[in-house]
């Protein structure tokens, strides 16, 4: 049990005892699930329930039944507390800096500095110590998804062989947007219980078929991390998705609904919203050359101070200074020596938060100060060009693909494992 919830239910006790008066618990206080040896509070559950009803409703997603949404948040709280044990067990931590680094990241990625963005949160009914948590929590369930999914995934030779023979790589310039539904279905689950979740999937189907709000019944029905959310899946690749979801949109038109599909993890019920990009067999790749100049975060230099430096480098270069010059005196990057020259460099050849800044100039151009988890980089975009892939690159490509595709399946199958050992007490209805 966590040390503040035991500190709650003690001043509680400790009340109650004082006045020697019989007196129902507050409902903020109450014990509504045991996940292993830690609680879930009431008041836990009303506020991680307010803030999806908020987020629900600036989605424009009809809310589903409070109780149905209550237990759904609940299931949800639980698989996190789950997650949040193993990794404090494993040893996996996240430092303040870290999450400092992060929310700025956020607030850039949002054109405010971080009081700013401070401000617009609180403004917006978010407490900042809470949020503040919730990315330390974000932040430790990746690192844990990287450690005991990504990294185990293996993508074999042969079917690397079989992805660049096929014609699953013809549609590799295409892209859908979708959302889903999954409906998990235990381990070690017998044919009755089996048969009764496989009854739910098919309600959920009926009713999004039927023309309910598919946003309302992934809220209502889907144990997927994204379910509380409308259960939507951002534009990816086709060759992207999870294998069983590629055979599923394949015929889709926008708007449609599959089949239900059964998986290892469980029902599934996928929703093609849109889809763009044409089809185009892998043969030519995109390449930009850029070079930059990083200043790195650390002990010594604090984000604000990395900024600032760039902020300063910039002005030098918007009034004529050399570029190459000034990387090789102030990057604190590998390619320094060079002038900051990184060479021709394919998509996913760098992070998110560059590649996404360095796609945004013009030839020539050089970025504003751009956040990345490596420090402050200023972009200078020098070439761009569409080259025939090698096939060396074109396996590269084909093998990065298969592991996303690979990703989301073993991620589910993991979680679905780490709940299923889990040892919970449900006390929601014990009022």
């Amino acid at each position: 049990m966590k040390p503040s919830t035991i500190l709650v239910l003690l001043l509680a006790l400790g009340s109650v005892a004082a006045h020697a008066a019989p007196a129902a618990p507050l409902p903020a206080d109450r014990i509504v699930a045991v996940v292993n040896s830690e609680a879930i509070t009431q008041l836990e559950l009303n506020s991680r329930l307010a803030q999806v009803e908020r987020q629900l409703t600036s989605q424009k997603v009809q809310l589903p039944p409070h109780d149905v949404l209550e237990r759904q948040i609940l299931e949800r709280m639980i698989v996190d507390q789950a997650q949040a044990q193993f990794a404090k067990d494993s040893g996996i931590q996240v430092t303040d800096i870290e999450v400092e680094a992060a929310i700025q990241r956020i607030a850039d990625g949002n054109r405010m500095n971080a009081r700013e963005f401070r401000i617009a949160l609180e403004k917006d009914g978010v407490a900042w110590n809470k949020f503040r948590e919730e990315i330390r929590q974000e932040m430790t369930f990746s690192r844990l998804r990287e450690r005991e999914v990504e990294s185990r995934l293996v993508v074999s030779d042969s079917e690397v062989d079989n992805y660049l023979d096929s014609a699953a790589h013809a549609n590799s310039s295409q892209s859908v947007l979708l959302a889903h539904i999954i409906l998990r279905v235990p381990e070690q689950a017998d044919s009755a219980k089996v048969a009764g979740i496989r009854s739910r999937a098919e309600q959920a189907l009926q009713q999004v078929r039927g023309g309910e709000d598919f946003g309302r019944v992934a809220a209502s029905y889907s144990d997927a991390p994204d379910g509380l959310t409308g259960g939507v899946i951002d534009w990816r690749p086709v060759d992207r998705l999870p294998g069983p979801y590629i055979e599923a949109v394949r015929n889709l038109k926008p708007g449609e609904i599959s089949p239900l599909i059964r998986t290892s993890a469980g029902f599934h019920i996928v929703k093609l919203v849109d889809r763009r990009g044409g089809d185009q067999e892998l043969k030519s790749l995109k390449q930009t050359r850029a070079r930059h100049i990083l200043i790195k975060v650390n002990e010594v230099v604090s984000d604000a101070e990395a900024r600032r430096k760039l902020e300063s480098l910039k002005e030098r270069l918007d009034n004529g200074a050399d570029f190459a010059e000034l990387a090789r005196v102030n990057s604190t990057d590998l390619s320094a020596p060079k002038g900051g020259d990184l060479g021709w460099l394919y998509e996913g050849d760098t992070v998110p938060e560059f590649e996404r800044a360095m796609n945004a100039l013009k030839v020539g151009e050089i970025s504003a100060p751009v956040r990345s988890p490596f420090g402050w980089h200023l972009i200078q975009v020098q070439e761009r060009r569409t080259e025939d892939a090698s096939p060396e690159r074109r396996r590269q490509v084909a093998r990065q693909a298969l592991r996303e595709r690979k990703s989301d399946e073993a991620y589910q199958d993991w979680l679905s494992q780490l709940r299923d050992r889990a040892y919970v007490e449900y006390h929601l209805d014990d009022r």
